[in-house]
C-alpha cells in the first residue's frame, strides 16, 4: 500500500529520515517544498539524497520533504511515478518546480497499468493533504499540461532533442528541420528544447526565441512560459519580432505557417521588416529567421500549409538543414493509423483500417445530431469543439454591417463562427461556436466535430474531388490562385489538419451528398465502380494484374518536352497513351510526355521517348522534374539552392551545361519523372 510520510527538510533532523523504514535501500519518490516552490525526485536512498539536496542553495530554502513509498515499488515504477508527478504538479500550479526536464521519457515495463492506478490513488491523497489543488482530469485539459516542457518525451523526440543539443554545442552555425505529422508532438518538443537548452551547461548562455506564427497559439504559449521556472513569456514571439534583435537560436513552431509576400494582411509592416533587415522586398519570413539567428530549428509539416501566403516547401529545402523526423503519435488515441486513415480518405483509396479500438469515430447523416453529440461530450470531457472549412461568410464578425445573426445554415440549424481568434478553444462561448483552421491549428481537442463544407465535393463519374472556389470564403486563401489544383491542395490540407485534432474522438458531417456517400462506402467497404477520365486525373489502384495480361489505363499525352534546349510546351493533350495500371497510385495525377534532345541520355532518355510523370509542384531536390520556363518546358535534375533552382542535365554529351534559375525568373515545377515507357 502506498503511503506518504512527511519530515522536516532540516539538516539537524535528517536522522528521522534515516530511521524511517523506507529511509535507506528502498525505491521511493519524494517531494520537497516550501508552499511556493517544490522539487520532485526519486532514489533508493532518500536519507543520503536528502543530504545531497541540502548542499544546493536552491533546495536548502525548502521546508518539508514528503516521502512516497510502497512495498511494491521498483526502479521502473519509481521513474514513472516521478515523471507523472513532475508533469502533473508542474501543470497543477500550486508550486513552481525547481526541476530540470532532461530525464523525462516514456517507457514500458511489467505491470505498468497497476502503478498508474496507484498513482491516481496517490494523487487523490496528495489533494486531500493540500499538496496539490486540481484533479487529474482538470489538469489534462489545461494548456500548461498540454504544452509543458516537463512532458515525457517519446524515443524519437528524445533522440532529436539530444542530437540537436549536441550539434549546437559544437558552436557551428547550423539549421535543423524536424518533420512531423499532426499529433507527433512538435510543439511539445519546441517547449522542451527551450527549457532543456537553457539548463544544459554548454547551451545555457544562448539567447533563445520561440517563434510561433499563429497569434492564438502564440498567446497560449506565452501563458505557459510565464508559469515555468527558467522561462519567460517574452521568449515567445511572432515572426515580425525577430527584426528587433538578433538571437543565438530561434525555434520556429508550426514553421509551415511562416509567410511570404502574397495575400497577406499588413503589407506595410511586412515591407518594413524587410527594409530594417536590409533584405529584398520579396524576402520571406523564412529569410528573416535565417538572417537574425545563428541556429534555427524548424518544426515542420509540409502538408499543413493552408494558404498561398505560406512559405513554399522548396524554400525550406534550399536552406540545407539537417533533417530529423518524429513519428510517434502523441495526440490521437487511435495512433498513427488514424492519420493514415485520413490521408487515405482524401487520396480516394480504401483505408487499410477503418475501426479503431478505444477511439470514437463517426460519420453523420444529420448535422443536428453531430452538434448535439459534441455538446454532450463537452459536458463530460470538456474541450470538445465544432470546426469547419471556411465555406460560409462571417456575417457575425465584429464590425460587420450584416444584419444576419448567424453565419452557417445547414438543414435549418444556424451556427456562428468563432467570436475571438485569441485562444478560441478555451474561450467562454466556444462550445456554441464553430472554429476555423486559424483558431485550432496546433491545438489538441478531446472530441472534434468537423463540418466539411460545400466548397469540397465528389464527382462519382470521374472519381475526383472538386473544389468550388466561389464557395470558399477565405479571401487571402484563394486570391491570386489560378491553378485549381493548388487551391484543392490547400483546402484538403485544411481538412486533414482539422480532422487530426481529436484526442478521444472525431465526428464528421459532410455537406456534399456524393462525398458523404463515397466516404460512407469506404467505411462500409462497398466496392465503387469508377469511370476512367481522359483528363489528367486521380486514378484507382487496380488489384494485382494477371501475369498474362496487365490492365492498362489511358493517360493524356502532351507533345513536347525538351531534353536539351527548352521546347514549346503544348498545354493541350491531343491524344492519350496506354500505361499499365500497376504504375499508377491512387490520389496522384499523371501525364505522359514525348521527349526531344539528349540532355538526359545518361538515364537512357533520348529523342522521341515517352515518359510517365506525376504532377508534383514541390518535387524534391535531386529528382528528375518537368520545369515550365515561361511557355517552354524542359526535363532536368533539379536542386533547390538558397537563391534559386539549379537545373542539371544528366547527359553523355558534354555540351549540355547546368542552368541556374533565380527568384524573378518565370518558372514552375510541373511534376517529377516516374518512368521511361516502352
Amino acid at each position: 500500500m502506498t503511503e506518504i510520510v512527511t519530515f522536516p527538510f532540516d539538516k539537524e533532523k535528517f536522522d528521522q529520515i534515516r530511521q524511517y523504514r523506507f529511509g535507506k535501500n528502498w525505491p521511493v519518490v519524494y517531494v520537497i517544498e516550501d508552499k511556493r516552490e517544490a522539487y520532485i525526485g526519486q532514489t533508493v536512498n532518500v536519507n543520503f539524497r536528502s543530504k545531497q539536496h541540502y548542499e544546493n542553495p536552491e533546495r536548502r530554502k525548502l521546508k518539508n520533504i514528503h516521502i512516497i513509498s510502497d512495498e511494491e515499488f521498483n526502479l521502473s515504477a519509481n521513474y514513472d511515478i516521478e515523471a507523472w508527478l513532475i508533469q502533473y504538479m508542474a501543470a497543477d500550479g500550486k508550486y513552481i518546480l525547481q526541476n530540470g526536464n532532461g530525464g523525462l521519457q516514456n517507457h514500458n515495463y511489467y505491470d505498468r497499468a497497476k502503478y498508474r492506478a496507484k498513482f491516481e490513488s496517490l494523487w487523490e491523497t496528495l489533494k486531500s493533504n493540500d499538496l496539490v489543488q486540481h484533479s487529474l482530469d482538470f489538469i489534462k485539459n489545461t494548456d500548461l499540461f498540454k504544452y509543458s516542457p516537463y512532458k515525457s518525451l517519446t524515443d524519437d523526440q528524445l533522440f532529436v532533442a539530444k542530437s540537436i543539443a549536441h550539434e549546437i554545442a559544437k558552436e557551428l552555425p547550423q539549421s535543423f528541420t524536424v518533420n512531423g505529422k499532426p499529433g507527433t508532438g512538435k510543439t511539445i518538443l519546441a517547449t522542451y528544447l527551450c527549457k532543456f537548452l537553457l539548463e544544459h551547461e554548454k547551451t545555457k548562455h544562448l539567447k533563445i526565441g520561440l517563434v510561433v506564427p499563429m497569434a492564438s497559439l502564440r498567446g497560449t504559449l506565452k501563458g505557459v512560459f510565464a508559469k515555468v521556472k527558467g522561462l519567460k513569456s517574452n521568449m515567445v514571439i511572432g515572426p515580425n519580432d525577430v527584426s528587433r534583435t538578433t538571437f543565438d537560436l530561434l525555434i520556429i513552431d508550426e514553421s509551415h505557417r511562416l509567410q511570404r509576400r502574397r495575400n497577406i494582411m499588413g503589407y506595410g509592416s511586412y515591407d518594413n521588416v524587410n527594409k530594417v533587415l536590409n533584405l529584398s522586398k520579396e524576402s520571406t519570413q523564412l529569410d528573416w529567421m535565417m538572417k537574425q539567428s545563428k541556429y534555427q530549428i524548424f518544426l515542420y509539416d509540409k502538408n499543413q500549409t493552408v494558404k498561398p501566403a505560406d512559405v513554399r516547401h522548396g524554400d525550406f529545402e534550399k536552406i540545407n538543414a539537417k533533417q530529423y523526423t518524429i513519428s510517434t503519435q502523441m495526440r490521437i488515441g487511435a495512433g498513427e493509423e488514424f492519420v493514415d486513415f485520413i490521408d487515405d480518405i482524401f487520396s480516394l483509396i480504401q483505408p487499410k483500417k477503418i475501426v479503431f479500438q478505444n477511439y470514437d469515430f463517426k460519420l453523420y447523416d444529420n448535422i443536428h445530431e453531430l452538434v448535439q453529440h459534441i455538446k454532450d461530450k463537452d459536458r463530460t470531457h470538456k474541450l470538445c469543439r465544432l470546426v469547419a472549412g471556411y465555406a460560409w461568410l462571417w456575417h457575425t464578425k465584429p464590425g460587420s454591417k450584416s444584419e444576419k445573426g448567424y453565419d452557417i445554415d445547414i438543414d435549418g440549424i444556424e451556427l456562428i463562427w468563432n467570436s475571438t481568434t485569441r485562444d478560441w478553444v478555451n474561450s467562454k462561448n466556444a462550445i456554441n461556436e464553430v472554429g476555423c483552421i486559424h483558431t485550432v491549428q496546433g491545438y489538441d481537442l478531446n472530441y472534434v466535430g468537423v463540418i466539411i463544407g460545400p466548397e469540397l465535393s465528389y464527382d462519382p463519374v470521374y472519381y475526383t474531388l472538386n473544389v468550388n472556389r466561389e464557395k470558399y470564403f477565405d479571401i487571402n486563401g484563394r486570391n491570386g490562385i489560378t491553378d485549381p489544383e493548388e487551391l484543392e491542395r490547400y483546402i484538403i490540407n485544411i481538412y486533414k489538419t482539422l480532422l487530426t485534432r481529436g484526442v478521444l474522438g472525431t465526428y464528421i458531417y459532410i455537406v456534399d451528398d456524393a462525398l458523404r456517400a463515397y466516404i460512407q462506402g469506404l467505411l462500409n467497404k462497398t466496392p465503387i465502380d469508377h469511370a476512367d477520365s481522359d483528363l489528367i486525373q486521380t486514378i484507382e489502384i487496380n488489384t494485382t494484374p494477371s501475369p498474362y495480361q496487365e490492365d492498362i489505363i489511358e493517360i493524356p499525352l502532351y507533345d513536347s518536352i525538351g531534353c536539351g534546349e527548352a521546347m514549346y510546351a503544348d498545354p493541350i493533350a491531343h491524344e492519350t497513351y496506354s500505361v499499365p495500371k500497376s504504375l499508377i497510385h491512387t490520389g496522384a495525377k499523371y501525364f505522359v510526355l514525348r521527349t526531344s534532345g539528349d540532355s538526359m541520355s545518361a538515364l537512357g532518355i533520348t529523342e522521341g521517348d515517352y515518359i510517365l510523370c506525376r504532377k508534383n509542384y514541390q518535387a524534391p531536390s535531386g529528382s528528375i522534374a518537368v520545369v515550365l520556363l515561361g511557355d517552354d518546358a524542359t526535363l532536368k535534375e533539379i536542386h533547390y539552392e538558397k537563391d534559386g533552382l539549379l537545373l542539371k542535365p544528366r547527359s553523355n554529351n558534354p555540351s549540355h551545361q547546368s542552368r541556374k534559375l533565380i527568384e524573378g525568373d518565370d518558372f514552375k515545377i510541373l511534376g517529377e519523372l516516374i518512368k521511361k515507357l516502352i
